[in-house]
């Protein structure tokens, strides 16, 4: 099974997003454009893995996932990959506690190793992004960087992460995605005020 760890922002702040998104969407049909059910931020990509594989993930990412507190973040620009001048895929940027997230996510390919699972991708500079749209060709999508290069969104505090499987689509249609495992990220400490 082809599988990877993500978070996901909630449906709110993907509603934001969406809204912003929707708009853009018609001026630039040649793009293979993803939608809410498709939004998530990778934290490390296993790719197939077998059953007996999958099945020791689920430990390694719960103790990887109590390790980490949540992390305050919030969707924000924009960018391509590899270029805006000759883009594969358009995406939308990470901010917030971006070290703790990097954190997160080599915790997160380190118990996937220990798992059996190591990330294909493993020792990548970590860019956290969802990725808005695909192009079949490259393209040069500076004009829609440019556009939502300001985008802010609503601030959220990621709380869990998610085990995703990733079922292939007919041809020409984008995959389906199943959550098969989530783990809490550690409860928030309370913070330590002196009595008056």
């Amino acid at each position: 099974m082809r599988l990877f760890v993500a978070i996901t922002p909630p449906p709110a702040v993907l509603d934001e997003l969406e809204t912003r998104v929707a708009v853009l969407r018609p001026e630039w049909p040649a793009l293979r454009w993803t939608g809410q059910p498709a939004w998530h931020v990778t934290l490390a990509f296993l790719g197939e893995v077998g059953e007996h594989t999958a099945a020791a993930l689920g430990p390694r990412l719960e103790r990887a996932a109590h390790r980490h507190p949540g992390l305050p973040l919030s969707i924000a620009g924009a960018g391509a990959f590899p270029a805006p001048g000759r883009a594969r895929v358009l995406w939308t940027g990470i901010s917030g506690d971006r070290r703790a997230l990097e954190a997160l996510a080599r915790s997160v390919a380190a118990g996937a190793r220990r798992a059996g699972a190591p990330p294909p991708d493993e020792g990548r500079r970590f860019r956290p992004h969802l990725t808005l749209a695909r192009c079949r060709e490259p393209a040069d999508v500076g004009r829609l960087v440019e556009d939502l290069a300001g985008y802010a969104g609503a601030p959220w505090t990621a709380s869990q992460i998610h085990l995703i499987r990733s079922h292939p689509g007919d041809p020409g249609s984008p995959p389906r995605y199943e959550t098969v495992g989530t783990w809490p990220l550690q409860a928030p400490r309370p913070s330590a005020h002196p009595w008056p």
